[in-house]
């Protein structure tokens, strides 16, 4: 599925979403939420392997080039209401994938509005990465982005200083996530602030939770995948084979084709 348009929506405050749409763009179909350290570039590969829905929106969420800002007044339920502003655009939406933090929001937009079906792969909440926190303002304060990426590799994602080393040495690459570092303090601090919910995506006829098999049981993702499990009693549960948190940049064809097996029609 090729990439058809690119949308900007108004999401008030001063404030915009866009929105990178694949297939027939008046179709109702499955709206993509990225997470922290991510764009919607970044799940080009992942949406170009989807073919179950007729359309696949990307939302590139704010504080990332070409959307707006975070604004003063951010928080975890300006994403959730940011979403909703997309999901009105797009009237009929069939289901809403959401991966780590954007998972988490996806989660938290099916308690407003009925969606037929959420999937959310290694969603996070508090209290994930709470720890790292005082790291992260300080590398902000400075705007030290280099001190940043490796606070969200290092303390966050528990990866050895070989691997953010080998990182470093993809110059394209590692310039790339010192850009999406910008907003890391405030998404993780709002995703901390936020008070735990009772339940999640109450509104969902149908949620899907998938973990990459390499995370099972493992901090910080596995773990935090189990507590997210605790909320969303009535999820199904499914393993991607041979992958982590980063599927969606090693495995996308793979993630894609998941995806495709897990449609509701």
């Amino acid at each position: 599925m090729e990439r058809t348009i690119q949308k900007k929506l108004s999401v008030g405050g001063g404030s915009w979403v866009t929105v990178d749409v694949y297939g027939e763009p008046d179709a109702p179909g499955l709206v993509v939420v990225p997470g922290v350290m991510s764009d919607a570039h970044a799940w080009s590969r992942v949406a170009g392997t989807i073919d179950a829905w007729p359309s696949v929106v990307v939302v590139n969420r704010r504080g990332r080039a070409a959307s707006g800002p975070l604004t003063m007044s951010y928080s975890l339920r300006t994403e959730v209401e940011d979403l909703g502003v997309v999901l009105d655009e797009f009237a009929g939406t069939r289901a809403l994938f959401g991966w780590s933090y954007g998972g988490l929001i996806a989660l938290l937009a099916a308690d407003d509005r009925p969606i037929p079906q959420v999937i959310a792969y290694e969603p996070v909440m508090r209290p994930f990465g709470r720890h790292a926190l005082p790291d992260l303002k300080r590398a902000e304060e400075k705007a030290d982005w280099d001190r940043c990426v490796e606070i969200v590799n290092r303390q966050i994602s528990g990866f050895s200083a070989a691997h953010v080393e080998e990182l470093r040495a993809d110059h394209d690459g590692w310039a790339t996530l010192r850009r999406l570092s910008g907003p890391l303090y405030a998404e993780l601090g709002a995703l901390n602030a936020a008070p735990p919910p009772d339940a999640m995506a109450r509104l969902a006829a149908q949620v899907d939770l998938v973990i990459g098999r390499f995370n099972r049981g493992t901090a910080p993702y596995g773990t935090s995948f189990d507590t997210v499990r605790q909320h969303v009693a009535h999820a199904r549960v499914h393993e991607l084979p041979g992958q982590g948190h980063l599927a969606h940049v090693q495995a996308p064809a793979e993630l894609g084709r998941l995806l495709n097996k897990l449609v509701v029609l």
